[in-house]
């Protein structure tokens, strides 16, 4: 079994296309298969290097590897300009002398009546003189295929049996004026000649394969397998575009999502293992992966959910591993902060992120001391007494060990000493340490702030929040 996946080089490698080449991988590699890489650079107005390279960057990003070097579609225009003129030769194409100016005319007429435009195969049937005649007025001409008689017919791998009339089909063009194969005969021959057998690509494909699949039987070619993946919706039900955010690979990478959870969530869109399962590396997720339970219906693209996921699969990297992938996105003003203390946060923050840049900017009171107290948890952790409280405890910090576990003790000692319960001083605490009412273990987060940092703070805490009344 062989798949491929053919992004155009005129754009990023957006979503869809991602899970486009998600689904093929998975397919490829869940039956031993292999996984081909085209890159259709055609149209050579929009197409570039830079995106080529953006390209192979994000699925070499999302992990995605694969089989024998990437097909370049340019350096094949030879072979598909034979193949084009072989069908001539067989009376399968025909070529058509029609100006832009009289199609124009024709499907201004076929809108005005409420119509769809099909050629209607004026240059179909000319003799040869007529052709001749055409030539030695030197007409722009394209070569048009013969499109039959009949219904055209196949086995959907995600649709079952799908069928087409030809009659809605109309001669359509396969090789240009200036001499260039469309896409619908490159596609055609480039598949044939990479051996590809299986065809999975997105629901809006379905109306070029009837064409295709002429094609392949006119070229006396085997007729690979498709199947149409349906489309991923945005929250408004329509098609993910632009106008619902971020929808390029490269853009949620620089978001600070983990590949390995970008790959996770678009494999789930449109497709299930079978079970409860969510949180699925690549490994599990080709282990489980079948065809057959690829949906017919489309899909939303929750961020929200994306989000949470990629929280899953921070906590699921070990410590080392995570640091690594967080100096990709520290700050400038940090950057003079220790790599030692830097290290020392993380496996206190794991918990606490959804995105990379998370570990950064909610952690901020591990690098700076609190500029403001958030006036809520202020009201409901800074009671009366608080202030004695606190100044009774800060001798007892002085002397104690500066490790989570001692801390500890000496904390809710002081707290069964005065006859109050250990939130007393804790709440009021992480509001002097951090200026908020959440972080992480107060113990742990005082251990590796140091004796200076959280003494300082401390202090700092009694002259700025005044003790309420009553």
């Amino acid at each position: 079994m062989i798949v491929r996946f053919a992004p155009s080089p005129t754009g990023y490698l957006h979503v869809g296309g991602a899970r486009t080449a998600i689904f093929n991988w998975l397919y490829a590699r869940s039956a031993e298969g292999r996984f081909l890489l085209r890159i259709e650079d055609t149209d050579r107005v929009r197409s570039s290097e830079e995106m080529i390279r953006e390209i192979l960057s994000g699925l070499r990003w999302l992990g995605i590897d694969w089989d024998d070097e990437p097909v370049i579609q340019s350096t094949c225009i030879d072979r598909h300009r034979d193949e084009c003129l072989r069908l001539l030769a067989e009376e399968k194409a025909y070529w058509c002398y029609c100006s832009s100016e009289e199609l124009e005319t024709k499907r201004t007429a076929a809108e005005a009546a409420g119509g769809a435009f099909l050629y209607d195969g004026t240059c179909r049937n000319l003799t040869a003189g007529q052709r001749a005649e055409r030539e030695a007025e030197g007409c722009t001409r394209v070569l048009r295929f013969r499109t039959p008689d009949g219904r055209t017919v196949f086995s959907d791998i995600v649709h079952d049996e799908t069928s087409f009339s030809n009659e809605e089909i109309d001669d359509f063009v396969i090789l240009r004026s200036d001499g260039t194969p469309t896409y619908m005969m490159a596609v055609v021959v480039d598949d044939h000649d990479m051996g590809v057998t299986h065809v999975l690509r997105g629901d809006d494909h379905l109306s070029n394969t009837p064409k295709q699949i002429m094609l392949y039987r006119a070229l006396g070619y085997e007729t690979p397998q498709f199947g149409h993946l349906p489309l991923i919706l945005g929250s408004d039900k329509k098609r993910l575009s632009k106008r619902h955010g971020a929808t390029s690979v490269g853009e949620y990478q620089s978001r600070g999502y983990l590949p390995e959870a970008l790959f996770n969530f678009l494999a789930l869109l449109g497709w299930s293992p079978g079970d409860d399962r969510e949180v699925m590396q690549q490994e599990e997720l080709i282990d489980a992966f079948d065809i057959i339970r690829v949906l017919r219906k489309s899909s939303v693209f929750d961020e929200e959910k994306l989000r949470w996921m990629n929280g899953q699969h921070i906590r699921l990297l070990d410590d080392a591993d995570l640091f690594r992938r967080l100096m990709h996105f520290l700050p400038d003003d940090l950057r003079g902060v220790p790599e030692e203390y830097l290290r020392r946060i993380v496996p206190l923050m794991k918990e606490r992120m959804e995105l990379l840049p998370d570990f950064f900017a909610n952690g901020r009171y591990f690098y700076t001391d609190p500029e403001e107290y958030d006036t809520d948890v202020v009201a409901k952790r800074w009671k009366a007494g608080t202030i004695a409280l606190m100044q009774r405890l800060l001798p007892r910090l002085d002397a104690s060990d500066f490790t989570a576990s001692a801390l500890e003790e000496v904390i809710r000692g002081a707290a069964e000493k005065e006859g109050v319960g250990a939130g007393k001083i804790i709440h009021p605490l992480r509001l002097a340490l951090t200026g908020a009412g959440a972080s992480p273990s107060l113990f742990d987060m005082m251990e590796v702030l140091g004796r200076e940092t959280c003494l300082r703070r401390i202090r700092a805490a009694l002259e700025r929040i005044p003790e309420p009344e009553g």
